[in-house]
C-alpha cells in the first residue's frame, strides 16, 4: 500500500499509512507473536466453527493430511464439527501470553473470555494509539 499520490491515478492517495496487523502464529523465529489486541470471540465462536466447516477441502483434507490426521476426521457431518472445535487450527481459546493485553481491554470481562483471536501491530504501518485502537475496535467496553 503507497502513500503517495499518482500510482493508482483514479483513487486518491492515502494521507498516512493504515494499521497493519499481524495475525497469531505458532512460529517462533525470527521473533515470537506479541500479543498487543486480542479481540473476544465468544458471542461468535459458533460462526466461526460453521465457517471453516464451509472450507471443506481445507479443513478435513488438506489440512489435515499435511499433519497426519487425515485418518481422524468423522465422516458424519454433525461429529465433523465437533472434531473441527476440537482441532487447534481452528480452536480459538485464550492463551496464558494474551492475557495482558486481554486485561487491558476488556478489563472486568478479560476473566470471563474463553476464545479469542490476537494480533500484533506491525512496524510497517500507523502504530496506533490506545484511543486509536480504541476506534478501530469500537467493540471493546469502555474504560
Amino acid at each position: 500500500m503507497v502513500i503517495g499520490p499518482n500510482i493508482v491515478t483514479d483513487t486518491p492517495a492515502l494521507g498516512r499509512n493504515p494499521v497493519f496487523l499481524y495475525s497469531s502464529d505458532r512460529f517462533t523465529r525470527p521473533q515470537a507473536f506479541r500479543a498487543d489486541i486480542v479481540v473476544s470471540i465468544d458471542d461468535v465462536y459458533q460462526k466461526k466453527i460453521e465457517m471453516l466447516d464451509a472450507h471443506v477441502s481445507q479443513f478435513y483434507e488438506w489440512l489435515p493430511w499435511t499433519a497426519g490426521k487425515l485418518g481422524e476426521v468423522p465422516k458424519d457431518s454433525v461429529a465433523r464439527k465437533r472434531w473441527l472445535a476440537t482441532w487447534p487450527v481452528a480452536v480459538s481459546n485464550v492463551r496464558p501470553e494474551w492475557q495482558g493485553a486481554l486485561q487491558r481491554l476488556y478489563a472486568a470481562e478479560a476473566p470471563h473470555t474463553q476464545h479469542a483471536e490476537a494480533f500484533e501491530i506491525t512496524e510497517y504501518g500507523r502504530q496506533p494509539t490506545e484511543e486509536e485502537i480504541r476506534k478501530l475496535f469500537p467493540f471493546f467496553p469502555a474504560k
